[in-house]
């Protein structure tokens, strides 16, 4: 789906803005299930290099994936500002689960009107951006709005699904 095509008044909305290598994002805010503070996260092995592992949220098991290695970012160690944003993420076959996402820092909560939101420029037949909604610019800074079922991807759904709660155990 070529997202330059995606008309932007279906796009105003809030959204959730967080920091991620020196830039920032926003996710739509009804996708957001809540903010965590970074927590211990359990290793599963065979997972891609970007996703940490899986964490214990009040009794319910919860994929977590770090956004910098997703966007191949230069890692770098969690501080203060690091947190987990928990997302509702739809799946290829329709359900929906609720997975973690490690960001540098969350921002604010902002209101997009049309007029604040441009389509995603074309970089390209070598660059996917199958993932980013569209350009918000507010207060003079350009924020890339994220489909995180996107950047989520069918092939790292399909990696998760295998996950049980024995297998994390």
């Amino acid at each position: 789906m070529n997202t330059a095509t995606k008309a932007p008044d279906r796009l105003a909305g809030k959204y959730l803005t967080f920091a991620l290598h020196r830039e920032s994002y926003g996710v739509d805010v009804l996708k957001v299930r809540e903010i965590i503070r970074m927590t211990n996260i359990t290793a599963v092995p065979q997972m891609p290099d970007f996703v940490r592992g899986v964490l214990n949220l009040r009794g319910k098991i919860i994929p977590v994936m770090d956004l910098r290695r997703r966007f191949q970012f230069p890692t770098q160690e969690d501080n203060s500002q690091t947190c987990i944003v928990v997302a509702q993420v739809r799946l290829p076959d329709g359900k929906s689960t609720q997975m973690g996402l490690v960001v540098d820092g969350v921002e604010e909560v902002i209101n997009l009107s049309d007029a604040d939101i441009a389509p995603t420029p074309d970089f390209g037949g070598q660059i996917c951006t199958d993932y980013i909604l569209g350009i918000a610019k507010v207060k003079g800074a350009v924020k890339a709005l994220l489909d995180i079922d996107g950047v989520v991807g069918a092939d790292l759904l399909s990696n998760l699904r295998n996950l049980t709660p024995t297998a994390v155990a």
